[in-house]
């Protein structure tokens, strides 16, 4: 008896998930080993353009809400053509960029890093006059703000830049940037809880998930954790830990993207270098990296080939289904 043909992959069922791209020939188009292996696209960095009344604000001329005024007045030229439309975008590096006929010198990108001590605060602007993370660098640098926020009580790498588009790219959750955390809890966590940790926490916004989870150390009383996170949510590692019952004693942040705190005393800062500054731009994932990444593993899971079930296993299947018929009688 002839065997029967299987049936075409235009007739087959479809998963559902991220239809792959497919090229002229009909064959789906993968990416880079480096792509596949990651799920991270070596792409620099999206479109340096920025808009406007940002630019001016950070050049120092005054608040974004100012500077919309100081657009709409017709007092803003670029590259000699008089600019009186809010949104508009320009090229920080290479316009033109005049005040009342007067052109801006428009500061220099710098990148730090800072190790934050506890009782710091993230905060640029704090009406309690307490001891902020950007007084930890040169005055020099001009107007510089942190690249997301440690709470008061946690300390770590925190970086301080003027480089709004690569700061976005580095806080934002869409861009999946890996931070990690060196975290002593109170008490020891069983193997369930650490299970719940991955599985993830739900809470009053919703479930909140780490990326990664490693015990380094057991002591009697306390245990040290390695957690890597993708997102940030306000005071999300210590929310969880104490909806689990474990106190936070200390939280420290060794890692952003592709640089480690290594070598820098408690309260220092210093200049990121060019190797370091790539290494960040590299460890943002694109959102078209990510889709690429669903559809390769959607199209595998597709061409996966069904286990062919022996004699022996056939068999087996139907005891068990007699078992099942007359538990139901």
């Amino acid at each position: 008896m002839p065997s029967a043909r299987r049936k075409s992959s235009s007739t087959r069922r479809r998963r559902p998930g991220v239809a792959p791209k497919r090229n002229d020939r009909g064959a789906v188009d993968l990416p880079s080993r480096a792509t596949r292996s990651t799920g991270r696209s070596n792409q620099g960095t999206s479109d340096p353009h920025q808009r406007l009344q940002k630019v001016l604000a950070a050049a120092g001329v005054g608040s974004r809400r100012a500077c919309e005024e100081l657009i709409l007045a017709g007092r803003v030229e670029v590259d000699r053509r008089l600019v009186t439309e809010l949104g508009t975008k320009v090229d920080a590096d290479t316009s033109e960029i005049r005040l009342d006929g007067v052109k801006l010198r428009l500061p220099r990108k710098v990148y730090y890093m800072v190790n934050k001590p506890a009782g710091v605060v993230s905060t640029n602007s704090d009406p309690a006059a307490r001891m902020r993370v950007v007084d930890l660098v040169p005055d020099s640098t001009g107007r510089v703000y942190t690249v997301g926020r440690l709470d008061k009580a946690s300390e770590g790498l925190i970086l301080v830049t003027n480089d709004g588009q690569l700061a976005n790219e580095l806080t934002h959750p869409r861009y999946g940037v890996d931070k990690t955390y060196q975290v002593q809890v109170a008490g020891v966590p069983t193997a369930a809880e650490l299970a719940t940790l991955r599985r993830g926490v739900h809470l009053a916004e919703g479930v909140l998930r780490i990326a990664q989870l490693r015990v380094k150390s057991r002591h009697k009383k306390s245990a040290v954790l390695e957690i890597v996170l993708n997102e940030g949510r306000n005071r999300e590692i210590r929310r969880m830990l104490a909806h689990l019952g474990h106190k936070v004693m200390q939280l420290r942040r060794i890692a952003i993207g592709g640089i480690r705190l290594r070598g820098l005393p408690s309260g220092a800062a210093r200049k990121l270098t060019r190797d370091e500054v790539a290494r960040l731009r590299r460890s943002v994932r694109r959102p078209e990296s990510v889709d690429t990444a669903r559809a390769v593993t959607n199209h595998r899971a597709r061409k996966r080939k069904p286990v062919k079930k022996t004699p022996v296993d056939r068999q087996r299947a139907r005891r068990t289904g007699k078992k099942r018929r007359v538990a139901r009688r």
